[in-house]
C-alpha cells in the first residue's frame, strides 16, 4: 500500500487502516491500535494526518473516518480532513438503530470525491460526505441509495427521516 499511496492525490482512511497498511500511528507505538469505543479525540487524528503527510508529501488531502462503536447498532459517525495546513473535523451524528454498515465507508468517499470534484471546498466536501455515508447506514446492502436532495437536507439540519414528495 506504501508503494501505491505515493501515487495519489486524496487519500482515504480510518485509523486502523493507516495503522496496519501503511505502518502508521497517532501515538509512539507503532503496534498500537486505538480501537476502543467511547470518545474520539480529534488532536489525535490531526496527528495522525500530520505524520501521513510527512510519510507521502505527494498527497492533497488525507481524510480519516471517525467510527465511535457504541454497540453494533450504535455508532458515532464523523470524520476529519487534513490538506497539510489546515484541519478540519465534520458534524457527528448519533447513529442509532444501524440497518446495514456495508458500504458506509464507500459512501463517504464518494461524497468526498463528489464534493471536491464539484468545487466544495474542504469542509463542506467532508460534511458532504459524512452526511451521505450517515444515511448509508439506514440502508441494506452495498449500495447508498439517497438521493443528492436528502443528502442535502441532511445537511441543512433535517434528521426527521420524514419522506419529502
Amino acid at each position: 500500500m506504501r508503494d501505491l499511496v505515493r501515487h495519489v492525490d486524496v487519500g482515504i482512511a480510518n485509523e486502523e487502516d493507516c495503522q496496519l497498511s501503511l505502518g502508521i500511528t497517532a501515538g509512539n507505538d507503532s503496534g498500537e491500535q486505538h480501537l476502543t469505543p467511547g470518545e474520539l479525540n480529534a488532536a489525535r487524528y490531526e496527528q495522525l494526518c500530520r505524520k501521513v503527510f510527512a510519510a507521502f508529501p505527494n498527497l492533497k488531502y488525507q481524510a480519516i473516518t471517525l467510527r465511535e462503536s457504541h454497540s453494533a447498532s450504535h455508532n458515532g459517525w464523523s470524520a476529519c480532513i487534513s490538506d497539510g495546513r489546515q484541519f478540519f473535523v465534520s458534524t457527528k451524528y448519533d447513529l442509532t438503530h444501524i440497518v446495514d454498515r456495508v458500504g458506509a465507508g464507500d459512501s463517504f468517499a464518494a461524497g468526498l470525491i463528489y464534493g471536491l470534484a464539484t468545487g466544495m471546498g474542504e469542509e463542506e466536501a467532508l460534511n458532504f460526505a459524512v452526511a451521505a455515508s450517515a444515511l448509508k447506514h439506514t440502508i441494506p446492502g452495498d449500495l447508498n441509495l439517497v438521493t443528492l436532495a436528502e443528502v442535502r437536507r441532511l445537511l441543512a439540519g433535517d434528521a426527521t427521516g420524514r419522506v419529502q414528495r
